[in-house]
């Protein structure tokens, strides 16, 4: 008992920093997505479904190529027309990213387990020079 009461600052620093090396894995557990790299990999090898949850404007502007344009607020009326089967892996694309952490959260309520964000959006896939279409 003396120990703890003669070293409660130590005590207090290791649990300080325990908790500063958890927070990050349980934020990571629920967003950051799928880098350009594995979103590639995924569309290559498992034939992934690519959605760019963008507004018809900004889809026009640029977007993933092959990518199939639903509206975020129309995503849980239109996913399900648009993928057919739930199995096969969606990943969600957005300008920046944030619009499609959302859209994958939405997607996996309505039963597509295999959503994923792209991590940094259509900015991080044109970082990576990866081909984007207009039109």
């Amino acid at each position: 008992m003396n120990f703890i009461l003669d070293n409660w600052y130590l005590i207090f620093l290791a649990l300080a920093s325990g908790a500063m090396l958890l927070v990050p894995t349980l934020r990571g557990a629920g967003a950051g997505g799928l880098s350009a790299a594995q979103a590639v990999q995924l569309m290559n090898r498992e034939k992934a479904v690519v959605i760019d949850v963008c507004e018809p404007g900004e889809y026009a502007a640029g977007h993933v190529r092959g990518a199939k344009n639903v509206p975020l607020a129309q995503l849980q009326e239109r996913l399900p027309q648009v993928v057919k089967n739930k199995s096969v892996p969606v990943i969600l694309v957005c300008a920046k990213g944030a619009r499609a952490a959302r859209a994958a959260a939405l997607a996996r309520a309505l039963g597509y387990e295999r959503a994923q964000p792209l991590a940094g959006g259509l900015a991080a896939w044109r970082e990576a020079s990866l081909p984007v279409e207009k039109g």
